[in-house]
């Protein structure tokens, strides 16, 4: 996913710590634990993540009419005839067209009297660090790309994540910092998370006593962190269904808290 030289793919271990690190940390939760939002099985009728469709140059091409049109990419979207929308209430589709090397992603996707209708739409070449114009949104609030973000148990099976995740926070001040392009809500706390604050875990943090899925989950958690990228519960680590997850090794990573986490400066991940 984008080039190596891109923030989702550039370790941040090495990187210090914010100077405001404690403060911002206690305002999201210290005593709150991580917990995986994905998994296997189905919660409330859906599977548990946020799922993905590959896709190629033969997949139809579809209009799609959008709530925030002015930010979202008018561009023929190949959605499948069988397309995975994500449950709950955020309905995310997330379409990785393998013959162009690019991401289409699309929030709030339903039809509406026979046509396809969002309220936002996405594009992204997997070949550029190009990011969303300045204030636009995504299908993310942060107007980030959800994909490259995700634990996907592919990468599991092999052993290693090498990217940052994706996770969310119930508040945010209205701000955000690179790769961040958008805001939300009216909170001017100046110690809130702004969109697209990158946390990881702390190097002294022992992970061997986890069971294999949770020990990679949080090695990726030390190398490369995570992005504030939407407003939802505390902690809240996004990645995609699979039934092969073992729901009983994720729920380990209950035990992992916020006070296990220290903000990142990251202001030299500009590629």
């Amino acid at each position: 996913m984008f080039p190596k030289n891109n923030p989702w793919n550039r370790r941040v271990d090495l990187l210090p710590v914010a100077l405001n690190s404690a403060a911002v940390i206690a305002t999201i939760g210290l005593d709150t634990g991580l917990h995986a939002d994905f998994g296997s099985g189905l919660w409330d009728g859906s599977p548990i993540g946020i799922p993905f469709d590959v896709v190629s140059r033969n997949t139809p091409r579809s209009r799609v009419s959008f709530d925030y049109s002015s930010e979202s990419d008018h561009v023929g979207y190949p959605i499948p005839r069988h397309v995975h929308i994500e449950g709950g209430s955020d309905h995310h589709a997330l379409l990785l067209d393998r013959s162009a090397c690019r991401l289409y992603e699309l929030g709030g996707l339903a039809k509406q009297n026979g046509r396809w209708h969002a309220w936002a739409g996405a594009t992204w070449s997997l070949r550029s660090n190009r990011v969303r114009p300045a204030g636009w949104t995504s299908a993310d609030a942060a107007g980030l790309p959800i994909f490259p973000g995700l634990a996907r148990y592919d990468e599991v099976r092999r052993g290693v994540i090498d990217h940052a995740l994706r996770f969310t926070v119930e508040r945010t001040r209205r701000a955000y910092i690179y790769p961040a392009r958008h805001l939300t809500g009216s909170l001017t706390n100046p110690l809130l998370p702004p969109m697209g604050l990158r946390v990881r875990l702390r190097a002294s943090f022992d992970v061997r006593p986890f069971p294999r899925q949770a020990r990679i989950v949080l090695a990726a958690l030390k190398r490369y962190g995570m992005i504030v990228a939407d407003n939802g519960s505390d902690w809240f680590v996004s990645g995609t269904p699979d039934p092969r997850w073992s729901n009983d090794q994720l729920r380990t990573l209950g035990q992992v808290k916020g006070s296990d986490f220290e903000v990142v400066n990251t202001s030299t991940l500009r590629p």
